[in-house]
């Protein structure tokens, strides 16, 4: 009750936005691991929870762009490409932002 199931195409782990919430919980435990199977039992379910909603979100709202751009008929290359130019990971430098006031001076002369 209360779950929905989602049909993805075969071999398309981007649409599969558990993949993602795995691939997390894999890198804490690689992170917190000493090689044992009782370090492995105890971290598991700390790692599970320290994956919060949000961040399940977002890979959902994701896996709804690629699902979007894939049934406008746009092939792989293309879909990634769509999906990336809405990536909330877009570097943008504030150490080379020239301010307001000093580009209107640059302007003026």
């Amino acid at each position: 009750a209360g779950h929905m199931c989602i049909f993805i195409p075969t071999f398309h782990c981007e649409l599969n936005f558990i993949e993602f919430f795995w691939g997390a919980v894999k890198r804490i435990l690689r992170k917190n691991c000493d090689y044992t199977f009782k370090t492995l039992q105890e971290n598991m379910p700390k790692a599970l929870e320290s994956v919060g909603i949000h961040t399940v979100r977002k890979w959902e709202h994701r896996m709804k762009r690629w699902m979007k751009a894939y049934t406008s008929g746009l092939g792989a290359k293309d879909t990634q490409f769509r999906v990336k130019a809405f990536s909330s990971r877009t570097y943008k430098s504030h150490m080379w932002r020239i301010p307001e006031t000093i580009a209107r001076r640059l302007d003026q002369r």
